[in-house]
């Protein structure tokens, strides 16, 4: 069977992405900074030789090192849920649920330890990846919190920012404090213990 000019499928332009070649890089950059590679040692010729391609298959992707680390860190965080459950409590241990999962998570830790740690030495690096990464996070949380204030379900003088920092800092210190390495390993009622005591400092008195 002949295939004519008008019957043969368009060819699309241009190189086609390799999306194998895409998540080597991804996982090749994401071994080496959760290997304690800070982000001034993590260089694009390393990702390279660790992801088995060349460096120029890497810029033909991402213009810069910097670029590569955002899109890198950005697939560590998984969408939050929905947080319009039946109360505010319901959606908070849904938040926690997340946070938890991911504090436990090597790879996931590095993004608050490079935000924390390297702020200093890639100013403008480290806002990038607030922006992209951790600031949904904390405008989820700060529209739940405000919703529970509006509902009455909790204080009307919370203070978000101080109430925020709690919710988020009591999972993330309880696992590293505990030593859990995954979530498998959590008490099963963690969770609810958790949003129990949140509540009783965040709900009216």
């Amino acid at each position: 069977m002949t295939t004519t000019d008008e019957t043969r499928p368009a060819r699309p332009a241009g190189r086609p992405r390799s999306a194998k070649a895409e998540k080597a890089i991804i996982e090749a950059t994401l071994d080496l900074i959760s290997e304690s590679v800070s982000l001034s040692e993590l260089s694009i010729e390393a990702v390279a030789a660790r992801a088995g391609v060349g460096k120029t298959t890497i810029y033909r992707r991402w213009s810069s090192k910097e670029d590569l680390v955002v899109d890198a860190l950005a697939t560590l965080k998984a969408p939050i849920p929905p947080l319009e459950g039946r109360t505010v409590r319901e959606d908070l241990a849904a938040y926690l649920e997340v946070i938890g999962r991911e504090a436990c998570d090597v790879r996931s830790r590095c993004v608050m330890n490079i935000a924390m740690n390297e702020a200093g030495r890639h100013p403008q690096l480290v806002e990038r990846i607030r922006q992209a990464v951790i600031k949904p996070r904390r405008e989820a949380l700060g529209a739940l919190l405000r919703r529970g204030i509006e509902t009455g379900e909790l204080r009307p003088d919370l203070d978000l920012p101080v109430a925020m920092a709690t919710v988020v800092g009591s999972m993330m210190w309880y696992v590293k404090s505990a030593g859990f390495g995954g979530v498998e390993e959590h008490p099963e009622d963690l969770v609810e213990r958790m949003v129990d005591h949140l509540m009783a400092g965040l709900a009216p008195r």
